[in-house]
C-alpha cells in the first residue's frame, strides 16, 4: 500500500523457497528501479548497519552499494538475507516512522532464529508474509497442467472425477519432486527424476551447512540429530515426535531448542496435539505431545533415499512410510493455505486418532488421511459424534463423495478446501 500507511515488509521462509528471485521479479515488473542489497558476504554494508541507523544515513549508502538513488513509489529496495545482518531489522522501525513512503522489503531464511540473539524487533511497525514451497496446485501449473488447475478452482468435481488418473499421476510426480522450486524447475528442464534427486540431496546438504554455519557446536549436533530422526519417527505407527527416538538417554530439555531452530527455520512443521476440538484450537494445545513433518514432500523422499520405481506402483508412493508421504502432502497444503500449521487430536487412553484438525470461520474441521483404498473411517465418525461436530473430511485416492457428516475429497484435489 502506497503513502503514509505504508509498513516495510519481512519476507520469510526457508532457505531455497523462492524469495529472492520472487522479490527481483516483483521489482522487475512492478517499480522502475531495484535497490537490491545482499548482506550474504558483505562486510560494508554490514559495517553501515552497525553503525547509526538514521535512515537517509542509510539511504545513501543503499545509493552508493547499487548505483540506484531510492525515491518514493518508483523504487523498490529489497533487503536480502538478512539473518546476516539483524540489525537490519531494527532500521525497519525507523524506516516506517520517518520514511514511510519508500517500498521495503527485508528477507532471510533465518529470521526467527535472529530475533532469538537479542535484536530489537520493530513490533507493529512493519508487515509479514511467509513463502512456502510451490503446492499441488502451483506444481500443476508450473508444469503446463493449467487445465487440471481451472477444474481445481471451479470445484467442478465431475470432471475432475473423470480425470482421476491424470491428477494421480501428477500427484505421483509432485510427491517426489516436491515444491522446491529448484527441484521443480530441473524436473521441467530434464523430466529425469535422478537429476531432481541430486537438487534435492544439495539442497539438504546446504541445510546442514546451516546447521554448523548458524548455531553453536553442540546445539548443531543436536539440530542434525533431529533432523536426521524425522523421517524414521513418520515412518512410526504412531507419529508422534519420542525423545528417546532420537538418542536413547534424550531428554526433551536437551532437545526442545534444536527442535524450535528446525522450526524456526522453515525446515520443520511441528503439529501439536489439542485435548479436546474446542474454539480457538490454540487453547486445548498439548505443548508436550506433536509431530515434525519436513517442509517439503520431496526433500523427505530424499532424505529417506526413497526410489523413483515406486512411480510406477499403482499406488505403492501413497502408502510410503505406512501413508506418512500423504500425510506430509495433506499437512504441506493446509500450512500453505492457512499460513500456519493445523493441529491433531488423539484419545488419551486409546489408540483413536484424528489425523489433522484445523478452525474455519469458527468451527472446527477433523481431516482423516487415508492413503490406502481402505477407506473405514471408524475414529473419525466416533470423533465427530462425541464432540458433536457435524462435519468432517477423508482425503483418500477415492472420488469426491458428499454424505451427510462427511464429504470423501480426493488427496489431489485438497487445495478445493480452502478455496
Amino acid at each position: 500500500s502506497p503513502g503514509k500507511s505504508r509498513k516495510p515488509l519481512i519476507l520469510q521462509g526457508a532457505r531455497q523457497v523462492g524469495k529472492s528471485w520472487l522479490l527481483e521479479e516483483f521489482g522487475r515488473t512492478h517499480f522502475d528501479q531495484l535497490a537490491l542489497v545482499n548482506f550474504l558476504e558483505n562486510d560494508g554494508m554490514k559495517a553501515v548497519f552497525a553503525g547509526s541507523l538514521n535512515p537517509q544515513r542509510l539511504l545513501d549508502a543503499i545509493a552508493v552499494e547499487t548505483g540506484v538513488r531510492p525515491e518514493a513509489e518508483s523504487t523498490l529496495i529489497v533487503f536480502d538475507e538478512v539473518q546476516e545482518c539483524p540489525r537490519v531489522l531494527t532500521s525497519l522501525k525507523l524506516f516506517q516512522e520517518q520514511r514511510p513512503e519508500l517500498a521495503i522489503v527485508a528477507a532471510g531464511s533465518l529470521l526467527r532464529i535472529a530475533l532469538h540473539q537479542g535484536v530489537s524487533f520493530p513490533v507493529g511497525k512493519v508487515e509479514h508474509m511467509n513463502l512456502y514451497p510451490l503446492t499441488f496446485r502451483e506444481f500443476l501449473a508450473a508444469t503446463g497442467n493449467e487445465t487440471l488447475v481451472e477444474l481445481l478452482e471451479r470445484r467442478d468435481f465431475s470432471l475432475i472425477d473423470s480425470f482421476k488418473e491424470r491428477y494421480t499421476d501428477a500427484l505421483k510426480r509432485y510427491y517426489f519432486v516436491g515444491g522446491m522450486p529448484e527441484a521443480v524447475q530441473t524436473f521441467i528442464d530434464s523430466g529425469d527424476y535422478s537429476t531432481v534427486r541430486v537438487v534435492q540431496k544439495r539442497l539438504l546438504y546446504d541445510y546442514d551447512h546451516d546447521f554448523s554455519k548458524y548455531a553453536s557446536a553442540e546445539l548443531s549436533e543436536r539440530i542434525r540429530l533431529v533432523w536426521n530422526s524425522a523421517p524414521s519417527q513418520l515412518a512410526r505407527e504412531n507419529r508422534k515426535f519420542v525423545y528417546t527416538a532420537v538418542r536413547p538417554s534424550a531428554r526433551a530439555r536437551s532437545f526442545e531448542m534444536a527442535i524450535q531452530w528446525l522450526v524456526d527455520a522453515g525446515l520443520l512443521l511441528s503439529v501439536h496435539r489439542v485435548a479436546k476440538p474446542g474454539v480457538p484450537l490454540s487453547s486445548y494445545k498439548d505443548l508436550n505431545a506433536f509431530k515434525l513433518y519436513l517442509l517439503d514432500t520431496g526433500l523427505l523422499g530424499a532424505i529417506s533415499n526413497l526410489d523413483p520405481s515406486v512411480l510406477l506402483a499403482e499406488t505403492q508412493l501413497f502408502e510410503e512410510f505406512k501413508g506418512a508421504l500423504s500425510e506430509q502432502y495433506a499437512c504441506q497444503e493446509i500450512t500453505a493455505a492457512l499460513d500456519g500449521t493445523p493441529y491433531y487430536w488423539s484419545a488419551e487412553s486409546s489408540s483413536g486418532e484424528i489425523d489433522f484438525l484445523y478452525e474455519d470461520a469458527g468451527r472446527i474441521v477433523p481431516i482423516e488421511v487415508k492413503a490406502a483404498e481402505n477407506l473405514r473411517s471408524k475414529s473419525l465418525g466416533a470423533f465427530c459424534k462425541k464432540y458433536g461436530l457435524r462435519h468432517a473430511v477423508r482425503l483418500s485416492l477415492s472420488g469426491y463423495r458428499e454424505q451427510d457428516w462427511m464429504t470423501n475429497i480426493p488427496l489431489y484435489a485438497e487445495s478445493t478446501l480452502f478455496s
